[in-house]
């Protein structure tokens, strides 16, 4: 079976394809950064614009990459939310009317579901039950995963999530976009306790927030601004970087230790763009062996939006009686447990 992944929810545009036996027989991911960067975040026409300039010949790309055609393939899995509407319907537009022309399924995904299974494209990968944190930005969960479409979140943010946390860290450090990268490169080498900062309901519950942490960064900026006459110094915005991290990574590790008590699970999965966060990967590698719990990541590429997902999402929900979709599904908003199994 072959399955082609079609991923455009947000600021980058992948596909790739998928055959069972085989895994991801050839994928391509093509950036937005540089179409947003001067605008210190994403513009909704513009993503919507590029993935239409992109995705038709990226399709071509991997085809031939894998040496196969669009008549060998048996369903085309599309993102069908959460995201930008404009986005969604761009991949669901092509994904339907290529499905509907060849006469195969088309098969929405949900984009955190996707995340949610990109670890099982490992080689070791975890078995279900699980419990996984999403971490990206838009997103910040923990989710008691049972089986395929079996999913409580028992845990979530109340206002921004990291990854959001993150970029607006980075642009008060004057960062350029991407922020969350920027911001852990730059922290690299810092003092991550020159600045105490707040750690939000660490224990209070399963639930998180980011957004009074955010708030007492920006303070701190603005205080350090005064006493050096305007200007941070490379040294403190290193310090404030490393600092911020400090902060979110210890308060998502807290969570994730009292989600598994909570939960009664031995396995943790960890998906989503801030997973590719080395020191987050380190600190619950840790905690993992310290605690007796396996703790799993997908590679880097696979914690950033990717076709790649996508396409083994949509595998897995694909049955041989599916019939053909024939309308684009796309919904900007979709709460993770309304999903089913297959």
């Amino acid at each position: 079976m072959k399955v082609l992944g079609i991923e455009t929810s947000c600021d980058e545009t992948g596909v790739a394809l998928y055959e069972h036996g085989r895994g991801i027989v050839a994928e391509a991911l093509a950036s937005q950064a540089a179409v947003h960067a001067q605008f210190g975040g994403v513009v909704p026409e513009l993503a919507s614009r590029d993935h239409i300039s992109k995705l038709a010949p990226m399709v071509c790309t991997v085809l031939d990459d894998a040496n196969s055609s669009l008549e060998e393939l048996d369903a085309i899995a599309y993102t069908a939310g959460p995201g930008l509407i404009g986005a969604l319907m761009v991949g669901g537009a092509l994904a339907e009317s290529l499905a509907l022309g060849l006469g195969i399924p088309a098969i929405p995904v949900h984009h955190m579901e996707a995340h949610l299974l990109a670890c099982l494209l490992e080689r070791d990968p975890p078995e279900f039950p699980f419990l996984a944190l999403l971490v990206s930005g838009g997103h910040t969960q923990l989710v008691e995963v049972r089986e395929l479409g079996r999913y409580r979140i028992v845990g979530e943010t109340l206002d921004d999530a990291a990854g959001e946390a993150f970029d607006k860290v980075a642009r008060l450090l004057s960062l350029p976009y991407p922020g969350g990268p920027a911001l852990a490169a730059l922290a690299d080498g810092g003092d991550a306790e020159r600045f105490a900062f707040p750690r939000p309901l660490k224990n209070r519950g399963l639930d998180l927030s980011f957004s009074g942490l955010k708030t007492a960064v920006r303070l701190t900026v603005e205080a350090e601004r005064k006493t050096h006459g305007g200007e941070l110094p490379d040294s403190v915005r290193r310090d404030l970087a490393a600092s911020f991290q400090e902060a979110v990574v210890d308060t998502l590790a807290s969570k994730c230790v009292q989600a598994l008590d909570a939960t009664g699970l031995s396995r943790l999965v960890v998906a989503g763009g801030v997973g590719a966060n080395r020191q987050l990967r380190a600190t619950l590698a840790e905690l993992g062996a310290r605690g007796g719990a396996d703790v799993h990541y997908p590679r880097p590429s696979l914690c950033t939006d990717n076709g790649a997902m996508i396409a083994y999402a949509g595998a897995c929900r694909q049955s041989a009686e599916a019939a053909p979709a024939h309308r684009i599904i796309a919904r900007p908003r979709w709460p993770l447990d309304e999903l089913t199994p297959p």
